[in-house]
């Protein structure tokens, strides 16, 4: 109906209007072709009886010419038929009608005399036509026609003009509106897809050009990320993300979901419970969002109190002092833990995607319930979900169906996914049997992240490969499925300051301390090595390169000592159990060809270590060797940095960990390269303390600006200004759908 106000009926007010304009020039026009035609009519009557009406005049036959008269006056529009003598006599006419024949002495001319007369019972013409007689000479033959229903059908033909006129107003509106529509929904497809950034610019249609540089430009105004970070340095903290989350995201509902979960209850050997929050920087940085809008944490439940500390619909108020957000646990049975978490997650993705030469297990039990549990987590999703569009954080590998399985249930949710891991190249990647379903899963995200740009570039080119897709490189965005996904980097980092560092004693207290916990001599040289018990971490081949540099070094035998923190970790796993026997060989070796009474250069301690213990032992070293032989980006090295408020220490870095490629005053070496490793080391412990000092704050530099903090608000500016983005094409969803979206835009 809005349509038809809007568009149809001025319109046809117009057509009206031309019509009323036209009518009375449209009605004299007819009158004229309806007279013409009687005219034709009376020449044609008088030419086919001016020989009767002659001969009965000459008999003469009065009677019989009045006859027929009356017979030709039986047509309903003849009101009259006379014949009129010279003199100006009627010389016989038809008894109904016969005062309307009124004679003159004036004879027509051989083409006859017509006259329109009105009269108080309406319009008529009188024709004048001459007929020869032998007794009379030159008569006139008089015939009277009812001019009526000319004027009847004048009106009929007003009506059927102005039907006309209307329908034409209104196929002329319909045929209007619909090339509208169709131009408009071509020009509204153009647009969505330019600020989607899937059009291809030399196709775009030149009309659309400087509309798209408008939209283009208040979307770059949006873009709160490159105005907050161009030129400005922020201190990025958990306020700043609050402030995030209030100003850039009011009123988003944020769902953080995860393997790990941020709280675990476990119960002690005497029955009491025991919480104990996870050393994790990803805690560190989610946390103060989820708090920020009272969120929901969506994580399995490991520990073993935790269903005796949740309510009924699984959750518990966290964190305890001061509860902010709601913690949402999810049960798994042993089945589902030994066939999701040990067997595809840790057998089949996370050595498909180390490079390291372990091979992959892929089973399809495992792959059944890896499915089946990410159905359980973005189940839980949408049961928390208060709101149609939240904010939900896919955190890591375990969690590849998730976004997927989210959007399915939750169209309209900004899904953020981060992969903490390595992406590998296509080729490798392609070993998996389920590729094509796990890109498929991830490709459910509003945005997926990774830490390097070479793993975004893999996972693009992996896309590419195996499934059906657009790729915008210019933008870096998949879409697949109606939906696109951007891909950017996000490296990860730690807290600035560390809180554990916040309670550590001065660099020459912690150094004192270490040597006298493990009876070193105070002028030792300490290398230290934090990792997992991980095959991905190159414990091994570290210990090779130690024993390389004291057999070409032996100025170091008894002044160099490595130290090795080594936490065990999925120690049920072969390849896991064949590390451990593995480093644990060769530092045995080690030991017995180069320690002594009272020294060991190599010292392995296989169990967990505090955040607090770990700083201690961060500050007490001379050096620390970061040797992954793959690695997302590696924490490890940025506390190292983050622990030497000295400015002194050397970090030797491994070229595969992700940390490379912001930490490059490091000393970056090849960790399969036992040999150049030794050497590198062999630097490390000569480099003068100026030099250690340069390079040092240069790296804290880099890791107190780009912390913990500034990953997670980049991704929440991000989501800030797709939800921005998606909020304008949505709206030029509605006006390309509906009537009044139309008709503000018309």
């Amino acid at each position: 109906m809005r349509l038809l106000y809007r568009f149809a009926l001025p319109l046809l007010g117009v057509l009206t209007l031309m019509a009323v304009a036209v009518a009375p020039l449209a009605d004299g026009l007819m009158a004229r072709w309806f007279q013409h035609d009687v005219e034709i009519r009376s020449k044609l009557i008088v030419s086919s009886i001016r020989d009767s009406v002659a001969r009965l005049v000459d008999e003469p036959a009065p009677l019989q010419l009045e006859a027929l008269f009356e017979r030709i006056a039986e047509d309903e529009r003849i009101l009259a038929i006379g014949l009129c003598a010279a003199d100006g006599s009627l010389i016989a006419g038809t008894r109904i009608g016969r005062n309307l024949v009124a004679c003159r002495r004036k004879v027509a001319g051989e083409e006859g005399s017509f006259r329109a007369i009105e009269l108080p019972s309406g319009p008529v013409l009188e024709a004048r036509l001459a007929v020869e007689t032998k007794s009379q000479g030159l008569t006139q033959l008089a015939i009277v026609h009812d001019l009526s229903f000319a004027s009847a059908r004048s009106l009929s033909a007003q009506l059927y003009l102005m039907g006309f006129i209307a329908l034409l107003g209104i196929a002329a509106a319909a045929v209007t509106l619909l090339m509208a529509r169709l131009t408009l929904r071509g020009w509204l497809r153009s647009v969505r897809e330019g600020i989607a950034g899937g059009s291809d610019s030399g196709r775009q249609d030149p009309q659309i050009a400087p509309v798209m540089g408008e939209i283009r430009q208040l979307l770059r105004d949006l873009d709160i990320s490159r105005r907050t970070t161009a030129g400005i340095r922020v201190d990025w903290s958990p306020e700043t993300l609050r402030q995030v989350v209030d100003n850039e995201l009011p009123g988003a509902e944020v769902i953080v979901v995860s393997n790990r979960e941020p709280y675990i209850h476990n119960r002690d050997a005497d029955g009491s419970i025991r919480l104990q929050r996870p050393a994790s920087g990803l805690v560190t940085a989610l946390e103060p969002i989820v708090a920020a809008c009272g969120g929901t944490w969506i994580a399995h439940g490991n520990g073993s109190a935790d269903t005796a500390t949740v309510d009924k619909q699984d959750r518990l108020s966290v964190p305890p002092e001061a509860p902010a957000y709601t913690l949402r646990r999810v049960w798994l049975s042993p089945q589902e833990e030994e066939g999701y978490y040990f067997g595809l997650a840790n057998e089949g993705l996370w050595p498909l995607c180390h490079i390291t030469f372990v091979r992959p297990v892929f089973r399809q039990p495992d792959w059944e319930r890896y499915r089946a549990v990410n159905q359980k987590f973005a189940d839980a999703v949408a049961a928390e979900a208060q709101t149609d569009a939240p904010i939900v954080l896919v955190q890591d590998y375990h969690l590849a169906l998730v976004p997927r399985m989210v959007r399915e249930q939750l169209p309209n949710a900004t899904i953020i996914t981060f992969w903490h891991i390595p992406w590998p190249n296509a080729e490798i990647f392609g070993i998996c049997p389920w590729r094509k379903e796990l890109l498929d899963g991830l490709l459910g995200s509003s945005v997926i992240g990774f830490h390097t740009q070479l793993h975004c570039n893999n996972f693009i080119e992996t896309a590419d490969r195996f499934i059906e897709c657009h790729i915008d490189r210019e933008q870096s965005m998949v879409s697949a499925r109606g939906n696109s996904a951007v891909v950017r980097p996000y490296p990860i980092s730690i807290a600035w300051p560390p809180e554990p560092l916040k309670r550590q004693a001065p660099v020459a207290e912690c150094r004192a301390e270490i040597c006298r916990r493990y009876g070193l001599p105070a002028d030792v040289r300490l290398a230290v090595g934090v990792e997992r018990f991980d095959f991905t971490k190159g414990i091994p081949d570290r210990f090779r390169a130690v024993e390389i540099l004291l057999e070409e070094h032996p100025e170091w035998r008894g002044r160099f000592v490595m130290l090795q923190i080594a936490a065990p970790t999925r120690s049920k796993l072969p390849a896991y159990q064949a590390l451990r026997v593995e480093a644990e060989s060769a530092a045995d070796k080690i030991n017995s060809r180069f320690g002594r009474q009272g020294y060991r250069p190599l010292i392995l301690e296989m169990r967990h270590f505090e955040p607090d213990q770990v700083y201690e032992l961060l500050r007490a070293a001379d050096l620390c060797i970061v040797g992954s032989l793959h690695d997302g980006m590696n924490l490890v090295a940025k506390e190292f940095v983050a622990a030497r408020d000295d400015e002194q220490g050397v970090l030797l870095l491994s070229t595969f960990a992700g940390a490379s490629r912001e930490l490059m005053e490091a000393l970056i070496v090849n960790p399969f390269d036992a040999r150049t490793t030794a050497e590198t080391i062999d630097t490390a412990l000569r480099m003068p303390a100026a030099e250690q000092e340069e390079r040092m704050r240069l790296m804290r530099d880099i890791v107190s600006e780009n912390n913990v903090f500034y990953w997670a608000g980049r991704m929440l500016l991000d989501a800030s200004r797709l939800r921005k983005r998606n909020r304008i094409i949505s709206s030029i969803d509605r006006v390309a759908a509906t009537p009044p979206g139309l008709r503000r835009i018309a």
